[in-house]
Parts: C-alpha cells; structure tokens; sequence
C-alpha cells in the first residue's frame, strides 16, 4: 500500500501537474533541504536527512490540519517533481501566504516557478475564497524577492510579519478582483 493524501486538488498548467506532497517527493526534496540553497526557507547545509524528512511530513499534516497545503509540482513530460508551491498558514501566521521553492539549481530561470505560483494564487483565491495573500521573504534572497514583483506583489511595510522572524518583507499579492478577471 502506498499511503497518500485524498481528496485534495491537483492542478496543472502548460508545464507542470501541481499535486498534494507524497512520500516518494523525499528523494528529490531532501538534497534540497539539507543544501545552503534552502537557508532561507528552514533548511541549510547544517540541517540532516531527518530534518528534510520532517519538512515533508509538515507539508503533508497541513493538507490534514487545514485542508490545504503545499503542492509538489512535477514536470509533465517525466513526472520529476521540481519545487513545492502554494498556500500556507501555519498557526502563528498573522496572513496566507503563497510560497514556492525549486529544488534543483538546473530548474531555476526557467519559468517554473512563476507559472506554479500564478496557478496556486488563482487556486487561493477562486477555489478557498482567500480575499488577500502574502508572501513572506527574506530580503537577502533575491531570486524570491524578484519574482514576487514579476507576480505584480508590492512590499507591504506595515504588514505583520510571523513572531520567530521578525526580519522577513511582506510582499502583498494583487486582490483577487485583479487576478481573477485576468
């Protein structure tokens, strides 16, 4: 028996099938997590295999605790899962937030990760009636920080940031009057 989440939507663009996270997304998430290219979204070369175990098992419990979560995308040419992207709110989260990651250096510049978060806004808003959105970024990651404008998000500086970090930017994403009628 292979265990997985049910009912839970799965969404797809041009390029990628946006699905609830499996147990067999640990052998592409874990180099990930355990690499200084996750450091600013709580992995790091300092972190361990059991450390990206446990990343996963949240994203999986989120679905369970709110009915919503993180998708892995996958590309639909070979099923290679390749980021996890979408809508998030832990319990000490002030707002919603849309977050996406890649996970494979070779999969970055390459569209994906804007083409999975505007598919993920659209799922937020239209199908859980979210009425506002924000991501939370590290203002040292650049690459996260430009595509939040490429997604038309603007800095929020009065915005409440989560307790454990207080740092991070709030980038506020378009209404959903502006994201859906496009």
């Amino acid at each position: 028996m292979t265990p997985c989440l049910i009912n839970t939507p799965v969404l797809t663009t041009e390029r990628l099938t946006l699905r609830a996270p499996q147990s067999s997304d640990f052998s592409a998430i874990a180099p990930f997590i355990t690499s200084d290219r996750a450091r600013f979204v709580g992995g790091g070369a300092d972190k361990d295999i059991g450390h990206a175990w446990r990343i996963l098992a949240i994203f999986a419990g989120h679905w369970q605790l709110r009915g919503f979560g993180i998708f892995v995308a996958e590309d639909r040419r070979d099923g290679r899962p390749i980021g996890s992207f979408g809508p998030w709110f832990p319990g000490d989260w002030p707002e919603h937030e849309l977050g996406w990651t890649i996970w494979h250096a070779a999969d970055e510049g390459q569209g994906y990760a804007q083409e999975a978060a505007l598919a993920v806004r659209r799922h937020a808003y239209a199908d859980l009636g979210w009425s506002t959105a924000v991501s939370y970024i590290d203002p040292r990651n650049d690459r996260s920080r430009l595509l939040a404008q490429r997604l038309g998000c603007t800095l929020d500086a009065s915005a409440p940031r989560p307790d454990r970090d207080p740092t991070l930017e709030v980038w506020r994403h378009p209404a959903p009057s502006e994201v859906l009628a496009a």
